[in-house]
């Protein structure tokens, strides 16, 4: 009689094939998604969508592969995104994308200023008939000089949003937006911007940074300009024709806008012991520092200022913020970084951007944010900024609070993912 040892030795296949099954089993249990993001790279904003939403991914779905189906990675970004990701494959040749379309379980549109890939999400729904969602955008997204003018919806995002297994989106306008204008998604909610995520880190840069001038740690603040239209058209890289029209208002509103942000500057060099970092969230921004803050500064107070000469990525910028004391401006995803990383940040705003400013109020920073048209808060920005500089231990337990609201959003919201990718 063969005994059962004889007949494992008499059969090494078979013995290979037995000791395989619990990593056959492993391999067939892992699901692959696809998350569709990266929209472009001249804004540190746009770059931080992506690796914010991984790094949740990478927490909340330990046990998934993600690929990452980006529309840009330029200017050393998909460096960037190796170095923090290296399992995420990054998927950007056709024959790749068609594979992921066969082979993964899920695709999940990523944050952003809206439905930025209703086109490619719609051909995930009608090649593979597979479930898909949609993470923290605004909708519809729409950016115009009249804010009274009348905004629709693309029946192509309406009827996408309606059929995803869950819409989240990143401010209450534009999930109230969504229920007025007919997406009917089973799971509608509020989701904070995915760049809240960012977990990226150049501390040598930030280090050197501050060394060659003079900042100390939690001795500085960080300020952004922006004007009321991003000049695409100063971007070499954009290939974007001038546009007259946007232009003018940007001179039009320039003075307006940053003037605000010039005295904040002085009162807090004058009283306070912070000095003042100028620093860009896109390359346009660079220079407009410069010119509309820097050179129209008392010279006692520009002694106590430093201009960032360059523009920069992701990593260093957040390396930087989170050495700071706080920040504000005009701009919106510096402030996100911040707030994510328990840095208090002041917003900004124009009629001319779309409603994610909104979201400082649904995180329950309302009165860190600032409509920029508006004479009754124009009037209590300098004092807002002044007193978190003057008074940083209330103004970190109040960004604190609001980072804790936003992760408690975060389990939330990607317990959503998980379920649909594990029933898949």
């Amino acid at each position: 009689m063969t005994t059962r040892r004889t007949f494992l030795k008499q059969t090494p296949s078979l013995v290979s094939l037995l000791m395989s099954f619990p990593a056959l089993a492993q391999s067939a249990a892992k699901k692959s998604i696809i998350l569709r993001s990266s929209w472009q790279t001249v804004n540190i904003g746009d770059i931080g969508h992506t690796p914010g939403v991984l790094a949740l991914l990478e927490k909340y779905l330990p046990d998934v592969e993600v690929r990452l189906w980006p529309s840009s990675l330029t200017n050393g970004v998909e460096d960037l995104m190796r170095r923090r990701f290296p399992n995420v494959p990054i998927i950007q040749k056709p024959d790749e994308i068609a594979q992921a379309l066969k082979e993964c379980a899920f695709l999940l549109h990523g944050s952003g200023p809206s439905l930025v890939a209703a086109k490619d999400v719609d051909r995930w729904r009608t090649e593979t008939g597979k479930p898909y969602g949609v993470y923290g955008i605004t909708f519809p997204g729409v950016y115009s000089p009249d804010p009274k003018a009348m905004v629709t919806a693309k029946p192509l995002d309406v009827e996408l949003l309606t059929k995803a297994r869950f819409a989240l989106f990143r401010d209450s306008i534009s999930l109230d937006f969504a229920r007025k204008n007919g997406v009917t998604c089973p799971i509608m909610e509020f989701c904070p911007d995915g760049a809240f995520g960012v977990d990226l880190r150049n501390e040598q840069a930030a280090t050197t940074l501050l060394k060659e001038h003079g900042l100390e740690e939690s001795k500085f603040m960080c300020v952004i300009p922006r004007q009321r239209f991003t000049p695409y058209w100063e971007i070499p890289a954009k290939n974007t024709p001038f546009d007259a029209t946007r232009d003018a208002r940007n001179q039009a509103m320039k003075e307006h806008d940053h003037a605000p942000l010039r005295e904040a500057m002085i009162a807090i060099v004058r009283q306070t012991p912070l000095k003042i970092l100028i620093c860009p969230e896109d390359e346009t921004q660079v220079k407009l520092g410069k010119e509309i803050l820097f050179d129209k500064l008392p010279d006692d107070v520009k002694s106590k200022v430093v201009w960032r000469d360059r523009y920069w990525l992701t990593d260093e910028a957040v390396s930087t913020y989170i050495r700071s004391a706080g920040l504000f401006g005009l701009e919106m995803h510096s402030p996100i970084m911040c707030v994510g990383n328990g840095i208090p940040a002041v917003v900004g705003r124009f009629a001319e951007q779309t409603s994610k400013g909104v979201m400082w109020k649904d995180i329950g920073l309302g009165d860190w944010l600032f409509d920029m048209d508006n004479a009754a808060d124009v009037a209590r920005y300098v004092p807002t900024v002044l007193t978190m500089a003057k008074d940083p231990k209330a103004a970190k337990a109040k960004a604190a609070k609001a980072r804790k609201f936003v992760e408690q959003r975060q389990r939330e919201t990607m317990s959503y993912v998980k379920k649909n990718v594990v029933t898949v």
